[in-house]
């Protein structure tokens, strides 16, 4: 099958997830700048969110670039990427309603976990698709970043029980380490007669 729809389903998703996560944002009633204060946690939330929604649009657009052609089982991967992304939304706004709460902490870490979950299993089907010696297995033979990335979410979850601002923390360092795209699919085809 051919990879124009998913690449454009995901996108029109994405975008949808972008779209809700600014929709929440509340207009003050006041003119005052000191109406924006009680927003402040809510606009920081969206900030988070949406440079890890950036995140995964930009690496998943990369990801895609590599492969030739796709299946049921990466369309079932995409969606189930996609699902855990569509969260995002939901738990950014109520970690920012409740000013960082332990619980709304620890469950944006598990949504940004299983996001991460889900986009390793996404390669693996592609890879598992394209071959050992496609571009996408070569680009995604050394992935320390992203089980870095899992690492320090896990670590940012059982954190968030005791201080919530030290998962916080954690997760704008993962979204950090991701701020410059993944070059590895760049160098390989690059490199590659792909």
């Amino acid at each position: 099958m051919h990879k124009n729809r998913l690449e454009a389903f995901s996108d029109g998703v994405m975008a949808i997830i972008l779209t809700i996560m600014v929709l929440e944002l509340k207009v003050p009633h006041s003119a005052d700048p000191d109406a924006l204060r009680p927003l402040l946690p809510v606009f920081l939330s969206y900030v988070l969110s949406f440079v890890y929604v950036g995140i995964y649009w930009n690496n998943h657009h990369h990801l895609f670039h590599a492969a030739r052609r796709v299946n049921g089982a990466i369309l079932w991967a995409n969606l189930h990427l996609l699902f855990w992304l569509s969260l995002i939304p939901f738990v950014t706004g109520w970690m920012g309603e409740n000013h960082y709460r332990t619980l709304p902490v620890m469950g944006y870490g598990a949504i940004l976990f299983m996001s991460a979950v889900a986009y390793y299993l996404l390669g693996r089907a592609m890879v598992a698709h394209e071959g050992c010696d496609s571009p996408v297995a070569r680009a995604l033979l050394h992935d320390v970043k992203g089980l870095a990335s899992l690492a320090l979410y896990a670590a940012g979850i059982a954190l968030s029980y005791a201080a919530p601002w030290a998962g916080i923390l954690l997760y704008c360092l993962v979204a950090l380490l991701w701020l410059v795209p993944d070059r590895r699919i760049e160098k390989v085809l690059a490199n590659g007669t792909d």
